[in-house]
């Protein structure tokens, strides 16, 4: 019996965001909104697409935050596609995030 195999595809890179970055939020704090969750989203777009939806991880790699307040940060990969995905960066309370750095790494079809 003969079975064609699909390879497997391994995308991975590295994203550099800041207060440099078109729409950065995560640096402003409001003194009326110290208890606010603050999220940045931005696409991440693969060299190549993959043939179907990809495994996707993501890490942190680097932060730059204000020294003063606690150090509250969390990423996620979301809205995962064929083409590519959106990364999450979260902060809450009075944290002041001025550079996120991230790694990921895809695998699929």
């Amino acid at each position: 019996m003969y079975s064609s195999s699909v390879p497997w595809k391994v995308l991975s890179s590295n994203v550099a965001l800041s207060v440099l970055t078109e729409g950065w939020s995560l640096a402003d704090m409001e003194p009326a909104a110290e208890e606010d969750i603050r999220t940045f989203a931005v696409w991440v777009v693969f060299d190549s697409p993959f043939f179907s939806t990809p495994v996707v991880q993501i890490g942190l790699t680097g932060f730059d935050m204000d020294q003063r307040d606690s150090a509250r940060i969390s990423i996620k990969a979301d809205n995962i596609t064929e083409s590519g995905f959106q990364a999450f960066i979260t902060t809450w309370a009075n944290t002041r995030v001025y550079a996120v750095e991230f790694n990921w790494f895809a695998i699929g079809p």
